[in-house]
């Protein structure tokens, strides 16, 4: 049912255009129906995954290679499928509206839809290389999502740059997941869980730990690769706001929580996830409160919380795990009604600027309300479901004695406090501005979504039992063991209640002195600037730099060039490899010449190469090389191969009759570079190294025993079943006649090709 669901997805991706050209006003209404009925379907498997009963699914998919497509859907798989679909439905809706008349809105949907099944395939994988499948197609539909309006060269910078940054970490989620592999001997993750293998202990594991952090940290923004994640606000509305609460920049957080009882509780792991999460959530709420755009503000503060989710899952202790359970719900609920209400504003008053907006309550009271309802729950004030998770935080901290991330998140849930009031105070409770005239209200579909996570954020805070038990399961799969997970909007006058209440004072404090803070981190950030978009872009023009060098140094035009590049390669691996492998072997044969026709005919050959290397003409090199090559036949007609031996004699008879033809009128050969001493020696070394590599090869193969079996199958069967005596010409007909035809076919071609030239060389040469 879960490949069912996500191919449901995919087949709505694919009708989407075709159904908003013929029901432009209902398609998204109706699009919605197929991850609505999905998050449905998962609704209905909490009761048996809460109970410890994982849903398998399995489906065949490169058997050879040991691939399958298979599902695995536990807690964490759980949380994030009824949040990608559950969310998604209402993006879907959301989208209709925002985007109405707009004259891709189909194409749109499509780009989401596809969006969501590969974020779907991604949460739910538990075979490593559909895992890394689905990544990557999230990095693609993510690039067209953000350069979605193509016209803008913002909007196209920032869909590349995403791509890159995001593209560049799955290259690294496949090394990583491929070690990952090699040391367990198993390729699920499921498999890996449960062999028993400790990979802890393995020597490829801080090259996969590093490989697998650096995935995960570029797509969910972690410092320093958070810079593509508030650029991405160039996508339109209804992409941010699915990005943000529930799908993209969530990835790396899932794949973290995800290989946590494989890899977590090292030293490199709790010191990497909590350095990383910390100064993230540290420099995202800094530049929240510098920010004056509603969605940038909401860009920043999503760094924010995903730096507080990555430092739980460092700290990995029960109370932490339990606390990245319930702020990961809590998260995706208001971020989600905050960007599709901060999205509103813009459709109904034209602006998302703070300082224009003001006064917009008695214009917009059903959006502001929503909009209130989830800056609470960002503030983590009660009783909204923010507040049960800021205390799971505050109070697990506390107990484990990290007093250093204590203070960074006491920090950075002050600086939410004021973001959650920039949000909400001034563009609404403000003075009336220009932009509040003609402000209104928006319609069901862009109400329905902001509204429902809103009332989400409230009732699961007033009521925190009914989430519990899927929260619990989520925690217990991050943990790998199950857990007791115990949730209460109220646990007395505690300390992580008195700094729950120094936060909102001290972000209350932020908010009143606002401007002083701009200022003051203005000055900080100049002294200790980093232009990141700048150097990025001077990355991407050395990376131009160096591919245009490499190239002309590679590809200069002259063809001997190519050639010696193309030689010196298969010297280099050749040779390489048989020293490695240890293929340097002398096979027990002897060399005595009993035979003197044979050993002339050898001597003959190796004048004709010697003519070859030393001829000043064409003409020579020809005679040289066909001198060489009759031996050749001769050889293989004294030796036993007399069909082999015809058939070169009459490919070097016409071969040199032909090439005679055609250069006879040509020049000498004009010096070049290729002609001077350094270049003939560099040749003949080039040659010699080559013919030598050969020569193992063909020493190495003789050594091994010669395998009789298609001999005898063809003396076998050739008479039996192709009617033929000649082994030869049955295997070139019938046995392999179609390859024979394809041969003869590329030849013919080849030759009519010849003969166009030649005929329109002649026809010029007779019109002048």
């Amino acid at each position: 049912m879960i490949l069912t669901a996500i191919l449901a997805i995919i087949l709505a991706a694919a009708i989407a255009p075709t159904l908003n050209r013929v029901l432009p006003a209902l398609s998204h209404w109706l699009l919605a129906l197929v991850p609505l009925s999905a998050a449905l379907w998962f609704a209905t498997q909490i009761p048996g995954v809460t109970a410890g009963t994982p849903v398998l699914e399995t489906t065949s998919w490169a058997p050879s290679l040991g691939i399958a497509l298979s599902f695995r859907l536990d807690g964490l798989s759980l949380l994030f499928a009824l949040l990608i679909c559950g969310i998604g439905a209402f993006i879907v809706i959301y989208s209709g509206g925002y985007l109405r008349g707009h004259p891709r809105e189909g194409r749109f949907h499509l780009f989401i839809l596809a969006f969501m099944a590969a974020m779907l395939g991604l949460v739910t994988a538990d075979d490593l290389i559909s895992l890394f499948v689905f990544w990557e197609l999230t990095s693609i539909t993510s690039f067209m999502l953000i350069g979605f309006n193509h016209e803008d060269a913002r909007s196209r910078r920032s869909g590349i740059q995403a791509l890159l940054v995001t593209g560049g970490g799955g290259m690294a989620l496949l090394a990583g997941l491929v070690l990952m592999g090699m040391a367990s001997g198993e390729w699920t993750l499921s498999a890996i869980a449960t062999s028993g293998a400790d990979l802890r202990t393995h020597a490829l594991y801080p090259t996969m730990l590093v490989l697998l952090l650096l995935a995960a940290f570029t797509k969910s923004a972690q410092v320093p690769f958070h810079f593509w994640l508030p650029n991405a606000m160039d996508a339109p509305t209804p992409v941010s706001a699915y990005l943000h609460s529930a799908t993209m920049v969530k990835a790396g957080v899932y794949l973290l929580a995800r290989l946590n009882p494989t890899l977590g509780g090292t030293e490199p792991w709790f010191w990497a996830l909590t350095i990383a999460g910390g100064v993230t959530a540290l420099w995202g709420s800094a530049m929240a409160l510098r920010s004056t755009d509603l969605k940038k503000i909401l860009a920043y503060t999503t760094l924010m919380a995903l730096g507080v989710l990555v430092l739980l899952i460092g700290i990995g202790s029960d109370g932490a795990l339990k606390a990245f359970a319930g702020f990961l719900l809590a998260h995706s609920l208001y971020k989600g009604a905050l960007f599709m209400g901060a999205g509103s504003v813009d459709h109904g008053s034209g602006t998302r600027e703070v300082g224009e907006l003001g006064g917009l309550w008695g214009k917009m009271p059903v959006t502001g309300l929503f909009i209130a309802v989830a800056a609470l729950s960002m503030a983590g004030l009660p009783p909204l479901l923010g507040f049960v998770a800021k205390e799971l935080i505050y109070d697990e901290v506390l107990r484990s004695g990290h007093y250093l991330a204590l203070a960074a998140l006491l920090l950075a849930n002050a600086a939410m406090v004021a973001a959650a009031a920039t949000m909400f105070f001034k563009p609404f409770l403000g003075s009336a501005t220009k932009a509040a005239e003609h402000a209104h209200e928006g319609g069901p579909a862009l109400l329905a979504g902001p509204g429902i996570l809103a009332c989400l954020s409230l009732l699961f805070g007033l009521w925190v039992g009914l989430p519990q038990g899927l929260l619990g399961a989520a925690a217990d799969a991050v943990r790998g063991a199950p857990l007791d997970l115990e949730l209460h909007l109220w646990h007395g006058f505690t300390p992580a209640l008195g700094l729950s209440a120094l936060t909102v004072a001290v972000g209350l404090g932020i908010y009143a002195g606002l401007p002083g803070v701009k200022n003051a981190l203005t000055g900080i950030q100049q002294v200790t600037r980093i232009d990141h978009d700048r150097a990025w872009d001077c990355l991407l023009a050395l990376l131009d730099r160096l591919a245009r060098w490499i190239t002309g140094w590679l590809q200069d035009g002259m063809l001997h060039r190519y050639l010696a590049w193309i030689f010196t390669g298969i010297l280099v691996l050749l040779g390489a490899t048989l020293a490695v492998r240890g293929g340097l072997v002398w096979p027990g044969i002897s060399l005595e010449i009993e035979d003197a026709l044979g050993g002339s005919l050898a001597l003959l050959m190796l004048g004709g190469t010697v003519g070859a290397i030393r001829a000043r003409s064409r003409m020579e090199a020809i005679l040289s090389l066909a001198i060489t090559g009759m031996s050749v036949a001769l050889f293989f007609l004294l030796f036993g191969a007399p069909d082999v031996g015809i058939t070169q004699l009459m490919v070097e008879t016409l071969s040199a009759i032909i090439l005679v033809l055609i250069m006879a009128k040509l020049p000498m050969l004009p010096p070049g570079s290729d002609r001077t001493g350094a270049a003939k020696l560099f040749h003949a070394t080039l040659a010699l190294g080559l013919g030598g590599v050969v020569s193992a090869i063909m020493l190495a193969v003789l050594d091994q025993p010669l395998a009789l079996d298609l001999s005898r199958f063809f003396g076998d069967t050739s008479l039996l079943e192709a009617h033929g005596r000649n082994i030869v010409n049955v295997i070139l007909v019938d046995f392999r006649g179609f390859d024979t035809l394809g041969e003869i076919t590329v030849v013919a071609s080849a030759g009519l090709g010849v003969f166009a030239l030649l005929r329109a060389r002649m026809g010029k040469r007779g019109r002048s």
